[in-house]
C-alpha cells in the first residue's frame, strides 16, 4: 500500500474530488490533532490517500503542503484543481500535467526571472508520475503535459498575459498554488505532480473572471472525470504495484 495525498486550494475542489473516494474520514496529523484545514483520509484502489484543501495562495500552498508531508511521510504529493489557460492550443475542459513548475512573479534582481537564488528555475514533476499520466493521455486526447507558472495573481489582463509568455514562452497554465507545492516537495525530496483543469483563459476571450465563474457552475463533473481516470482506474492501480 502506497501512501498519497492530494492537495487542492479551494472547496469547490475539495468536494469534487473526495467524490471519488471509497470510504474516508476526519483526517489528523501525527499528535493526534484534527488538521484546521479540511482534510479527509481515505482508500482509492487500495492505496492510503490524504486529500487537503491547502487554501488560495503560494503561501497557504507551502505551509500545507509541508505540514502533510510531515504528518505522513507521503510516498507521493499530487496537486489537482483548476488553472487559466495561456497558450491557445488549450481548450476549457483540458488537462494540464506539469512536465515543470515555475514562479511568474519572481525577480531577485539577476539571473532568471522566477529564479531563487540557489534553487532551479523549474521543478521537474516526477518522471514515474508522469509516465503514468501519459498512459492516460493516449486514450483521452484532452491532456496535455508541460509548464504550468504560478504566482499570486489570477491573470485577467491580456499584457500581464504576453508578459508571463515573454518569460516563459512554452508556459500552457497559470495557477496560485503548483511551484509552491513542487519547491516544498523538491525540498523535502518528495516525488510531485500537479493535474489542473483549464477553466479558463485570456486567449479565448477577454471577460474571462466569467468564464471562469461559468465554468464552476457548468463544467466540474464532466471535466474533472479525466482527474477520476488518472487517480483511480490508472494511477492508484499502478502505482500500487511499484
Amino acid at each position: 500500500m502506497k501512501k498519497i495525498a492530494i492537495i487542492v486550494a479551494m472547496q469547490s475542489e475539495f468536494e469534487l474530488v473526495k467524490n471519488i473516494f471509497a470510504d474516508c474520514k476526519g483526517c489528523f496529523d501525527c499528535r493526534g490533532e484534527k488538521f484546521l484545514v479540511p482534510a479527509l483520509r481515505g482508500e482509492i484502489s487500495g492505496n492510503e490517500v490524504f486529500l487537503m484543501k491547502c487554501g488560495i495562495g503560494k503561501v497557504n500552498a507551502g505551509v500545507q503542503t509541508a505540514e502533510i508531508i510531515a504528518a505522513f511521510q507521503p510516498d507521493f504529493v499530487i496537486n489537482t484543481g483548476v488553472a487559466g489557460g495561456i497558450d491557445k492550443i488549450l481548450n476549457v475542459g483540458d488537462v494540464v500535467i506539469s512536465e515543470q513548475c515555475a514562479y511568474h512573479d519572481v525577480w531577485c534582481g539577476e539571473g532568471s526571472w522566477g529564479q531563487i537564488q540557489g534553487l532551479p528555475l523549474f521543478f521537474d514533476g516526477d518522471k514515474t508520475l508522469i509516465e503514468i499520466c501519459k498512459d492516460v493521455a493516449c486514450k483521452v486526447s484532452t491532456i496535455h503535459f508541460g509548464l504550468i507558472c504560478t504566482g499570486d495573481q489570477f491573470v485577467t489582463e491580456l499584457s500581464v498575459l504576453q508578459q508571463i509568455k515573454n518569460n516563459f514562452p512554452s508556459a500552457l497554465a497559470v495557477d496560485m498554488e503548483s511551484a509552491a507545492m513542487a519547491h516544498v516537495c523538491f525540498l523535502r525530496k518528495t516525488p510531485f505532480v500537479s493535474i489542473r483543469v483549464i477553466s479558463d483563459s485570456p486567449c479565448m476571450e477577454h471577460d474571462n473572471l466569467n468564464q471562469y465563474f461559468d465554468f464552476f457552475k457548468d463544467a466540474p463533473k464532466r471535466t474533472f472525470g479525466v482527474l477520476e481516470k488518472i487517480l483511480e482506474k490508472k494511477f492508484c492501480c499502478k502505482i500500487k504495484n511499484m
